[in-house]
């Protein structure tokens, strides 16, 4: 035996470790390379540096530091869900694009993150005025806090759409619900991220250090962002683009509404989204008010969901690799979320920091199931040239559902939560936790009809024979109604 043999090289051994357990390194393919693909998901990094800054960041310096009007402030925090509804045509249009560049997907994802950094830019001026540290009337103040959270989320909502949109033309047909899958980690690596650099770089809070931080992060979104797009989508001779009128949005639309029961799909979607999102606001003051968690014990709650969705996301991106069905991988998810519920509601009685900490990690992961395999059915069931119509549809129902949700987890807590300290509710429900229950009781109701909505869908979302795949020892969904008779597929 020679010596080589007995003493292998250093670098294939290192190579042969780093592609066996670095999570993602079998994505990459000879058409789109590891380092390539990382390169283009540096646009989900900054969807999410956005999305704190504009949800989390902001919202608490503009009530807290800047004493802005809670309701002002939340009438900013949703001007970007305006847009959501756009993504559909954002996404049909980056389709449909004729370029003499020969581009279709670069041109929105360049002009998003101009408007995005163009809100960003303004905004901390913007929120200056607004605080009435000027002599300017409170309207101008106003109209440019108005327009920077229009400009940003306008931005976010372009980028995302037409990025997601280039991934999937570049990624191979059998290597993207991995694609996915690392796309939506880095937008959680972004949050994560963003969520702790922006609280370090605000401590102490000024004035002057806001406009740094919001400014810095502007000029950041748009150097990540020109790095992500630098030689990605091949260019097209224009000679060799389609001729003619481009497809209308109207007829796109009928053709993508007639595939795999599109209503039914889009309704799971919306109903499970909502059922993971009403607790985003609630769960901190849960674990502080009921279950009396220091700040830092909550503030780490953002990285349990996080490792919880990362986990969902590697897990569903493993199943639906070996041909699991995107539905049967979404209703996975659901079923994860109503054990992580039920754990998050039975910690407050039986004052379990570990179950609480527990269902969170659980809300997470059955949320990254969710999230890759309602998007990968969505991708399957895009026509043509349509995936960014597809990507579109989907991020549109995600977004304005999951801001509705939000919103609306808010107003059940605090409302509920009144009722019950007046005693209207009777002396059993009189305490601080009813209004947490009661949403969280919702959440449990949505995620069950999410169920019956998916059960039907299994088998048309694979766009491929689909196969029975085993996801953590478990083969089989309840398909719909038919399943409460016992009924499996």
């Amino acid at each position: 035996m020679t010596r080589a043999a007995l003493h292998p090289r250093p670098e294939w051994s290192w190579r042969a470790i780093g592609l066996k357990y670095l999570p993602f390194a079998d994505t990459a393919t000879a058409e789109l390379p590891l380092g390539r693909l990382l390169r283009l998901s540096l646009f989900q990094i900054t969807v999410g540096m956005a999305a704190v800054l504009l949800i989390g960041t902001l919202n608490r310096v503009m009530i807290v530091e800047l004493a802005i009007p809670a309701w002002l402030v939340a009438t900013m925090i949703s001007l970007p869900l305006v847009f959501a509804p756009a993504r559909m045509l954002i996404g049909h249009r980056s389709d449909t694009h004729r370029s003499v560049l020969g581009w279709r997907r670069v041109p929105y994802i360049w002009f998003g993150s101009m408007l995005q950094f163009g809100g960003l830019a303004i905004m901390p001026f913007a929120l200056l005025l607004l605080s009435g540290d000027s002599h300017a009337p409170p309207i101008v103040g106003e109209a440019g806090a108005a327009m920077a959270f229009l400009l940003a989320g306008a931005g976010l909502h372009t980028t995302q759409t037409a990025g997601l949109a280039l991934a999937t033309d570049l990624a191979p047909a059998h290597v993207r619900p991995k694609v996915v899958a690392l796309l939506c980690l880095m937008l959680l690596v972004g949050t994560v991220v963003a969520a702790v650099g922006f609280g370090l770089l605000l401590t102490p809070f000024s004035e002057l250090r806001l406009i740094q931080v919001v400014q810095g992060s502007a000029a950041l979104t748009l150097i990540l962002n020109a790095v992500a797009l630098w030689k990605q989508e091949p260019r097209r001779r224009f000679a060799d683009q389609p001729v003619g009128p481009a497809p209308r949005f109207r007829d796109a639309w009928a053709a993508y509404a007639r595939v795999g029961r599109a209503g039914r799909r889009l309704l799971a979607i919306g109903m499970g989204t909502v059922a993971f999102s009403m607790q985003d606001v609630l769960l901190e003051p849960y674990g502080g008010k009921i279950l009396h968690l220091p700040v830092g014990a909550t503030t780490s709650l953002t990285a349990l969901l996080a490792l919880g969705g990362g986990s969902g996301l590697a897990l569903a991106a493993r199943a639906l690799e070996r041909g699991a069905d995107p539905y049967r991988v979404a209703g996975f998810g659901a079923l994860a979320g109503l054990i992580a519920f039920a754990a998050v509601m039975f910690a407050g009685p039986t004052s379990s920091p570990v179950l609480f900490a527990i269902g969170v990690a659980l809300v997470g992961f059955g949320a990254g199931l969710f999230a890759h395999g309602t998007l990968t059915a969505s991708m399957a069931m895009a026509q043509g040239d349509a995936t960014g119509l597809a990507l579109g549809v989907w991020g549109s129902v995600q977004a304005l559902s999951a801001g509705l949700a939000i919103a609306a987890g808010g107003l059940i807590s605090d409302s509920v939560g009144a009722l019950a300290r007046q005693g209207r509710l009777g002396p059993t429900l009189a305490g601080p936790a009813t209004g947490f229950t009661a949403v969280y009781l919702i959440e449990l109701v949505l995620l069950f009809l999410t169920l019956i909505a998916l059960g039907p869908l299994v088998g048309l979302g694979a766009g491929q024979s689909v196969r029975s795949s085993n996801l953590g020892g478990l083969t089989t969904l309840p398909a719909g109604p038919a399943a409460l008779g016992g009924a499996n597929v």
